[in-house]
């Protein structure tokens, strides 16, 4: 733990040093957000509902997935550019060094400028929480939590699923942007409205709707049952198997001879 605060005071400084860029580039990331927010609206603006679901229910789904993302892609970022450490060879260096090499995965890089869109996030969770029309209690502000954090686990999962395949293919399959870039836009609306055959695969193959869609349900009221809270955390259990398919690919890596 220690040597990962070391990395996140480094990164950090590192990202002080051009503090004008820093925030400029974090003012980016806020506008890319509230753009696809801007479609949500516009489309509540000429639609009342989609498939039932009102405007602030679906801006409070579109929130936690946003934030769920955003913490993912800024702490587990390392996984994500994983193909560029197979290349050049960097991933090399990291094997020799005495240290875990998740850890090791995890320090190579922070992005802060990501919460340009974290703040968005919080924006529209606040909004969505005193527009949705939900009967807040304890329950339910502890499902959103647990929401938050299960979608951040989650995604993590899925980069470091990414970065397994990296080992095979040396370089990124853009076909997994589908469940990261993809998941974070198509999580705008509760994936229910896509069809059964879409919600099947994000319950038993990605749990994408185990910490958007169930434990949503519950919030809003269409679901009584409080243990759908705990679904977000049931959908953790997905980090096993992509750390394993991980370890599987560390033990077949060969140099690349950069």
């Amino acid at each position: 733990m220690k040597l990962y605060l070391n990395y996140f005071l480094i990164h950090l400084k590192s990202c002080m040093q051009y503090k004008t860029s820093f925030f400029l580039t974090m003012i980016g990331q806020f506008l890319v957000s509230f753009n696809v927010f801007l479609g949500v609206w516009f489309m509540f603006d000429r639609f009342n509902t989609v498939k039932g679901f009102s405007f602030g229910e679906c801006l409070l789904c579109f929130s936690i997935v946003l934030m769920a993302f955003t913490l993912a892609e800024c702490f587990f970022r390392g996984f994500d550019a994983f193909s560029s450490m197979i290349s050049n060879g960097q991933f090399d260096r990291i094997l020799v060094r005495p240290r875990g090499l998740i850890l090791q995965v995890l320090g190579q890089r922070i992005e802060f400028t990501r919460f340009g869109r974290f703040l968005q996030a919080i924006v529209m969770l606040i909004y969505s929480v005193s527009n949705s029309g939900i009967s807040w209690d304890l329950p339910r502000a502890l499902t959103v939590v647990s929401m938050i954090f299960g979608g951040t686990v989650v995604f993590a999962s899925l980069f470091i699923l990414y970065a397994g395949f990296c080992f095979f293919t040396i370089e990124g399959l853009e076909f997994m942007n589908i469940f990261t870039d993809g998941a974070r836009e198509y999580g705008k609306y509760p994936v229910g409205i896509y069809g059964k055959g879409v919600l099947r695969f994000c319950t038993y193959v990605v749990p994408f709707a185990l910490f958007q869609y169930y434990p949503f349900l519950y919030l809003i009221g269409q679901r009584e049952e409080p243990w759908l809270g705990l679904l977000p955390l049931v959908g953790c259990v997905f980090v096993v198997p992509c750390l394993l398919f991980w370890r599987f690919g560390v033990s077949r890596y060969r140099s690349t001879g950069s």
